[in-house]
């Protein structure tokens, strides 16, 4: 996905280096790659494959790529900075052993999601034992219309900041069951405030159900949310035995009685 969009004239202007947007959407397109050669990536883009040429030698240079039998891919140069932020974040360090509780319990994957630049961002996620991981991987950004964690989060920003979001990022449509209506969405949210929980029933991936519940701040706005994914089936099946509200819940408490402290 290029999150990247081509800077207009007068935006780049005095405000804005198109070159360091061109890096950065060739930086996007080899994410998740293990390897792309210069026209693929060129074609991709809709640039030139000596601008593409360019931007991969020198990131390569400075070693954030690496050229392999003709391609490219990312060098583990951005696995050091990720660490590196994420060993910043006080909400990492202190959702990790609750998470780990939780994937326990439920048997499924337990994640924490934030919120940044209108995207939900999975700061980490847990599996249990005896589930693998899926394609979504800690760091990866996704709509929060369309997802239990974002709709968590949503349910407790502001009215007017919650209004603005809509306004920029709207609602995309990913599967039949996305909420694409704001009226239907602002009910939805209004619903989820007062019962701190929120359901994904096949928004993201019609193949996968998702329950959340937020992590608030002292002013009670959401600094992020607890979830718990897996197959859709079975997590039907197991929400009759299983008290998936009171089990985060309990999860997002402690989290935020360590991280609020």
């Amino acid at each position: 996905m290029d999150h990247f969009a081509v800077p207009e004239p007068d935006d780049v202007e005095g405000r804005i280096a198109s070159t360091t947007v061109t890096s950065f959407r060739v930086i996007e397109a080899l994410q998740g790659r293990d390897g792309a050669g210069v026209t693929e990536l060129a074609e991709e883009l809709s640039l030139g494959k000596g601008t593409v040429h360019k931007h991969l030698n020198t990131l390569r240079e400075i070693e954030y790529v690496v050229k392999e039998k003709g391609k490219y891919r990312l060098s583990l140069g951005f696995l050091g900075l990720g660490a590196s932020v994420r060993a910043r974040m006080q909400l990492y360090e202190t959702s990790r052993k609750p998470l780990e509780k939780l994937a326990e319990a439920t048997g499924e994957i337990a994640s924490v999601m934030i919120p940044e630049h209108g995207w939900g961002i999975y700061l980490t996620r847990v599996s249990s034992a005896n589930e693998p991981p899926t394609e979504l991987y800690e760091g990866e950004r996704v709509p929060l219309t369309a997802t239990a964690g974002g709709k968590a989060i949503l349910a407790y920003v502001p009215d007017e900041k919650r209004e603005r979001l809509f306004d920029e990022y709207g609602f995309p449509k990913l599967t039949d069951n996305t909420i694409t209506d704001r009226e239907t969405m602002r009910e939805e949210l209004r619903t989820i405030h007062d019962d701190r929980i929120a359901h994904d029933k096949g928004e993201l991936d019609l193949e996968q159900h998702c329950v959340a519940a937020p992590i608030t701040g002292p002013d009670n706005t959401a600094v992020g949310a607890v979830t718990v994914s897996g197959p859709a089936d079975r997590m039907r099946e197991k929400a009759v035995d299983l008290d998936f509200p009171s089990i985060i819940g309990s999860t997002t408490n402690s989290i935020r009685n360590r991280f609020v402290g």
